[in-house]
């Protein structure tokens, strides 16, 4: 089995924008309790904060974390997570009861602690113009406004500063609480981002897209709503899941192959509309919806209301590891149009990170791509043509043997390699013209993250350099490259 893979260092994508290395914390399940946040755990400080989550979060390397929700969000209301009475309320979205321990000052203290940008949403299901209109101005004014100054009086004398909002989260699925038509959802959006930037001129704003691919709302969804909202708001967000159906697990190495297409779909409908928005893909990954389906769910309802029961906490795999690799270069690939992305979730909930309460906290399989390409992926994202093998799949039809991206900063980059072939290793001749490097690193994912990959080479001349690789069967690889003469 072999593929060829030809570029050139001069024609590039575009730039890596840094936001692309998101993640999300939402209140569910143990996210933030016993996730991020546990008071009397042996390594929190004197705000709860989980030492050791704190320290694999800055390992990870994720520039911005969005919060509260997702789900959690179209119900919540905000002001129950500040100041010193703190109401419990339940929780419809996740059947769970909110104790509103940890809310908008902790988050931002948790934020700056782990070094990483807020994307903050707003509820557009229950509330709307106004409620989003009073968080902004709680968070962002400097002060001498009753909201502003409660923000200085519940311990906060300086605004948070927030310039990421969400208007919203997933608004056309029927089991978003308040879901809207199209119409009402941009109508409501439109008038909210308005007024969100007559108090803050400066935030950036994220309206919901529709919830998946296969929604039957996908495409009307985005031309509706970006009809209201044009010239309003920045970015439009795109979320996508990703599981391995009756075995299939060729298909299920394709997935970022249907990113590909999610993603120039999108593009395309923003084009045909004139409103020149980014996407963010702001849900991403890999998840057994059929475990929350199957168990999670019917044992969330039969345990009755209780506080953070345990939801989502997916086991992965090294398939799920490879498959999350091939997502991320998915995104390497589209940064011409994605302008920011969140892997969903940070913390327990199909997440990266793992904790027990009052227990350890470990990396998942999952961490470890992730961890990689985010301290990587750094210049710009490289234009490449493959050539050679193909699968033929069941759910995406035929796709590259080999899926790639690759990166470039000056004298060093990077090339990330995903073998779908499932039993056998598979050769690779990278060309790169324009530019003379050497394999500084070679790394491949390994049962219990990465090993070193033994062989690779390269060779350059006055045209540029050709890299030769061996992949393993059902592998991600990723080649630190630097300059030849470096």
């Amino acid at each position: 089995m072999s593929v060829r893979i030809e570029g050139d260092v001069r024609k590039a994508v575009g730039p890596v924008p840094r936001r692309l290395f998101g993640s999300f914390v939402e209140h569910l399940g143990r996210a933030v309790y016993t996730g991020i946040h546990e008071p009397g755990h042996a390594t929190s400080d004197s705000r709860g904060f989980r030492g050791d989550v704190l320290e694999l979060v800055r390992e990870l390397g994720p520039t911005v974390v969005r919060y509260p929700g997702g789900n959690f969000v179209s119900a919540y209301r905000w002001e129950d997570g500040v100041g010193p009475d703190r109401p419990v309320r339940l929780d419809p979205a996740w059947h769970s009861v909110e104790s509103n321990r940890f809310g908008l000052h902790e988050f931002a203290a948790w934020a700056e602690a782990a070094d990483v940008e807020v994307m903050y949403a707003v509820n557009l299901g229950t509330r709307g113009i106004s409620e989003a209109a009073d968080v902004l101005e709680y968070c962002n004014h400097p002060g001498g406004t009753e909201l502003s100054e409660r923000r200085r009086a519940n311990g906060a004398d300086r605004p948070f500063g927030f310039r990421l909002w969400c208007l919203g989260n997933e608004m056309d699925g029927p089991w978003q609480i308040g879901h809207k038509t199209a119409d009402e959802y941009g109508r409501l959006a439109a008038e909210t981002a308005r007024v969100m930037r007559m108090i803050d001129p400066d935030v950036e704003l994220v309206v919901a897209g529709s919830s998946h691919a296969d929604m039957p709302t996908f495409g009307a969804w985005e031309r509706t709503v970006l009809r209201h909202t044009a010239g309003l708001v920045d970015h439009i967000s795109l979320h996508a899941y990703y599981q391995e159906l009756d075995g299939d697990t060729d298909s299920y190495l394709a997935s970022a192959s249907a990113l590909d297409a999610y993603i120039r779909t999108a593009a395309g409908i923003i084009d045909e509309v004139g409103s020149p928005v980014g996407i963010s893909v702001d849900e991403w990954n890999v998840w057994d919806l059929r475990r929350w389906t199957e168990t999670d769910q019917p044992r969330l309802v039969a345990g009755g209301w209780r506080e953070h029961p345990p939801l989502l906490e997916d086991t992965f795999t090294h398939t799920d590891a490879v498959v999350v690799g091939s997502l991320l270069g998915s995104l390497l690939r589209n940064v011409d149009r994605v302008t920011m992305a969140s892997q969903a979730q940070l913390v327990n909930a199909i997440a990266p990170i793992r904790t027990e309460p009052g227990g350890p906290a470990w990396r998942q399989p999952t961490f470890h791509p992730f961890r990689l390409v985010s301290s990587l992926a750094r210049g710009v994202s490289l234009r490449l043509g493959v050539e050679g093998e193909r699968i033929r799949t069941a759910q995406h039809g035929e796709v590259d043997l080999v899926d790639v991206a690759a990166t470039l900063d000056g004298a060093t980059g990077a090339v990330f390699l995903t073998n779908r072939a499932t039993k056998t290793s598979t050769d690779v001749e990278i060309r790169l013209r324009g530019g003379r490097f050497a394999v500084a690193a070679a790394e491949t994912l390994g049962a219990a993250g990465p090993v070193p990959l033994p062989g690779p080479g390269a060779t350059s001349d006055a045209k540029g350099t050709v890299i030769t690789a061996t992949l393993p069967p059902l592998s991600w690889t990723v080649l630190r490259l630097a300059g030849a003469d470096a």
